[in-house]
């Protein structure tokens, strides 16, 4: 009985001993070494959560975003197609894919009927229509000035010589320029002779200066541009009492293959200047015009 009671107690003393060797382990707190292994899983955990998080909101931007609309095949054939404007085809285009045809009284006719049509009446309109008597032969672009006009003007030395009146030619030159003015004077010299040409220009000659050489002496042939033939008409220094010819110097064209009465400024003084009489002697049978 003894040996039992003690075996009891020694038995009972290591179950507390034990008890309490678990108890001093629980409250141990824990060392370096279970730091280190924890901290891994922390960082671990809060990756894992921020990746998630920009997942969910890239699905959420994905969403949001509207899907452009794309056009099917049928949508773009039954979508009206812009119209192109055509480019105004000028005189330049045309006359550069052909060859220029030589002026002749027709196309005098239609220019000054087309100009007039919206500013005359038809009454007046009828008046402005010239007979074809009214015209010499045109150039065919073969002629120089002095040929053609040897041609038209068969009669000039007879003609020439009883001319007589003061501010006044036997033959008007009508042109674009003055430098064409100039050009044309040179080439009459086998034609004029011994008689007198004058230039009827503005650049570098005063009107009044025109005017006064006019009054001055006998003047045959004058040669300028239809503005200033015009100022001088108006102010009485030039008159068309002794005018027999007008030759319009109608095939020249310059860089942009224009004619004189292509140029819009010319061609408003042009008209003036067949406003001027021109049109008036030529119904009248006292003058003719020429195309060269």
């Amino acid at each position: 009985m003894g040996d039992d009671l003690g075996d009891e107690w020694w038995q009972h003393e290591d179950a507390s001993e034990a008890e309490q060797e678990e108890e001093t382990e629980q409250e141990i707190p824990p060392t370096d070494k279970t730091i280190t292994k924890t901290k891994p899983e922390k960082r671990k955990t809060i990756t894992e959560t921020t990746d998630k998080a920009k997942k969910k909101k890239q699905i959420e931007e994905s969403r949001c975003v509207i899907p452009q609309k794309t056009e099917t095949e049928d949508e773009k054939s039954t979508k009206p197609k812009k119209k192109r404007k055509k480019k105004k085809k000028t005189i330049t285009d045309v006359l550069a894919t052909s060859e220029p045809k030589p002026g002749c009284a027709a196309d005098l006719q239609s220019m000054v009927s087309l100009y007039f049509s919206d500013k005359r009446s038809v009454i007046e309109q009828e008046e402005l229509t010239l007979q074809d008597s009214c015209f010499l032969s045109s150039n065919d672009l073969t002629h120089t000035l002095s040929s053609y006009l040897k041609l038209v003007c068969p009669k000039w030395a007879k003609i020439q010589k009883q001319h007589t009146e003061k501010s006044s030619v036997i033959l008007l030159i009508v042109c674009s320029s003055a430098l064409r003015a100039i050009e044309l004077i040179k080439q009459l010299t086998t034609f004029k002779g011994e008689t007198k040409a004058m230039k009827l220009f503005a650049k570098h000659i005063k009107i009044e200066e025109q005017v006064n050489l006019l009054q001055k002496g006998v003047t045959h042939i004058g040669v300028g541009t239809p503005g200033r033939i015009s100022a001088l008409i108006e102010k009485d220094g030039l008159t068309l009492k002794s005018l027999r010819y007008v030759v319009l110097d109608w095939n020249l064209r310059d860089q942009k293959l224009r004619r004189m009465v292509d140029i819009p400024e010319i061609k408003l003084d042009f008209m003036k200047l067949l406003e001027g009489g021109i049109l008036t002697g030529c119904r009248e049978g006292k003058l003719k015009i020429g195309l060269f």
